[in-house]
């Protein structure tokens, strides 16, 4: 199977060695999102539910141009710097997910030292393309 690279300015640039989405086959796997924004590369937010946004709407942005949305994603996982704020993450994210089609992907949510950029929130995820 050969592994197809995803790559949209609509969504930052990948600040290390690595893709912002991998296509093999029907499925992708999208690198972890940060609430960077795309325009200017900088932190935007400064709440965990702002955060969590910018988060989603660059995650929309990676999966569309995989040709998949947020509706075909299977599994998530959420890193979080605290867990305390986790029902403003939670709201925003239901949120987003409902208005997908409301079938909730699986998910693991983790507590993290520390995310890039001094982020508060971090979200990868899988989808499928059928």
């Amino acid at each position: 199977m050969c592994a197809e690279r995803i790559e949209t300015k609509d969504a930052p640039a990948a600040i290390g060695p690595y893709s912002q989405a991998i296509r093999a086959g029907e499925w992708i796997f999208a690198s972890g999102q940060i609430p960077l924004d795309p325009a200017t590369g900088q932190l935007s937010g400064k709440t965990v539910a702002e955060q969590t946004e910018r988060v989603l709407q660059n995650l929309g942005s990676v999966l569309a141009a995989a040709g998949a949305g947020l509706g075909g994603v299977v599994k998530t996982t959420v890193y979080m710097t605290d867990l305390g704020r986790f029902s403003e993450m939670n709201e925003t994210y239901a949120r987003h997910f409902g208005a997908a089609g409301g079938v909730f992907p699986a998910r693991a949510t983790v507590q993290v030292a520390a995310l890039p950029k001094g982020a508060l929130v971090e979200i990868d995820a899988v989808a499928g393309r059928g």
